[in-house]
Order: C-alpha cells, then structure tokens, then sequence
C-alpha cells in the first residue's frame, strides 16, 4: 500500500490539471492587461487635458496682453471688428525700443483643423507702416496671404467652433461692430478719431474631444475704469 501511494504521489499533474492551470493563468493575464490598458487611456486623456488647459491658459494670456497694450495713436484705429477678425493696434513688447504693432485674431481652416488664429505684424513707427500692417492683417484673415511671410507671425491657438465679441458701452454688453469715428477735437486736430471701448467680451465654443470643450467667456475691461483687466 505504502508503494502504490508513493507512485501516485510522484505521478505530477495529470493534463486536464495543467489545461486548468493555464486557462486560469490566461484570464489573470487577460483581466491585468485590460486593467493596463485601462490605465494608459486614463493617463492619456489626462495628459490630453492638461496639455490644452495650458494651451489655453497660454493664449488667453496673449489676449488679455493684446488688450492691455492697445494704445490709441493719432490718424488710427485702436480696434476693429468686421465679424470675421479682431484687429489691434498694441504697443511694441520691447521696451528698450519704443515701436507699435498690429495683431489680429480670427478663426481659420488648416492642417489641423478650425483653430483660433493670431497674427503679428513686425514692429513700425509710422502711420505709413500702421496702414500696410492694418491691411495685411485684414487680408490674412480673408485669404490667409501675408501669414508668415517677411517676418509676420501667425500663430495657430486653439480648436474652435465659433467666436463672438461684444463690447461694453452705454453700460451694457453690446455685439461688436465698427467703431464710430468721432467729432475731431479742435483743441487737438491731429488726435484719435476712434476711442477704445470700455471692455472686450470674447465668447468661444471650443469643440468636444480636446481635453476641452463647450462654451467660455472672458471679459476684458480697460484699466482707466476702475475695474479688474480680465475676468
């Protein structure tokens, strides 16, 4: 009896045993391989996510920016709106060399899709040259010419699906559109003609599948008034 017992002992495991065994091993590795690949979508998407909210954080930034330099100049247009692009007369980032520059803003198609679009022009310091770099904005937005060429700067931003902008005057949210040109002073005729308004309300739908998506608004108010820059 004690022999017969030890040859079934050294017997092993039979192969319905080892069937079992491996089919046990296949499902822990099945289950731990979705568990992993779980885990990478997770980490993926968070990154996705992270990376547009600086790029957003980034470019609203730039904007709040824009707005804070824009300065009025005789003869000229501080901001104009024609429901297509934003364009800007801003002061030069160089301090060390006083200069004036134009940046426009708008959505356009590419490569990449429908992205919110900046553009900036080289720096100037005559009206001569505000003229050609208030034009060559106008017609980047159009047709996409004079983007990067001869050292203008257009910028692809964000996804997005639409844009509005309205602007505070009369105490009150209004639609952007063209400034009115005002009376010229006669105590000073060669002053601005258009003034900037009060505040800048930009509302953009940025789509799904980003990191980000739905409707966000952002208001710009103009320092003099006594109330914050951005918000």
């Amino acid at each position: 009896m004690r022999q017969h017992a030890g040859v079934r002992a050294n017997r092993g495991f039979t192969l319905i045993e080892l069937l079992v065994a491996i089919a046990v091993m296949a499902l822990l590795s099945l289950v731990s391989w979705r568990g992993l690949e779980s885990m990478s979508r997770a980490t993926t998407h968070n990154q996705q996510r992270a990376d547009a909210v600086l790029t957003l954080q980034a470019t609203l930034a730039q904007w709040g920016a824009d707005l804070d330099a824009v300065t009025t100049l005789a003869q000229t247009r501080p901001v104009d709106w024609d429901g297509r692009v934003l364009r800007l007369t801003r002061r030069g980032s160089d301090d060390t060399a006083p200069s004036v520059q134009v940046v426009a803003w708008t959505l356009k198609s590419g490569p990449d899709g429908v992205r919110w679009r900046r553009w900036q022009s080289l720096p100037f310091t005559t009206r001569g040259e505000w003229q050609q770099a208030w034009n060559l904005a106008a017609a980047w937005a159009q047709d996409g010419g004079a983007g990067s060429n001869g050292g203008y700067s257009d910028v692809a931003l964000v996804p997005a699906n639409s844009w509005q902008i309205f602007f505070f005057r009369d105490n009150s949210w209004v639609p952007a559109s063209q400034l009115p040109v005002t009376q010229p002073n006669p105590n000073n005729p060669s002053g601005p003609i258009v003034a900037m308004p009060d505040g800048v309300r930009l509302v953009i739908t940025l789509p799904p599948g980003e990191g980000l998506s739905g409707t966000l608004t952002r208001d710009w108010v103009k320092p003099t008034v006594g109330a914050p820059k951005t918000s």
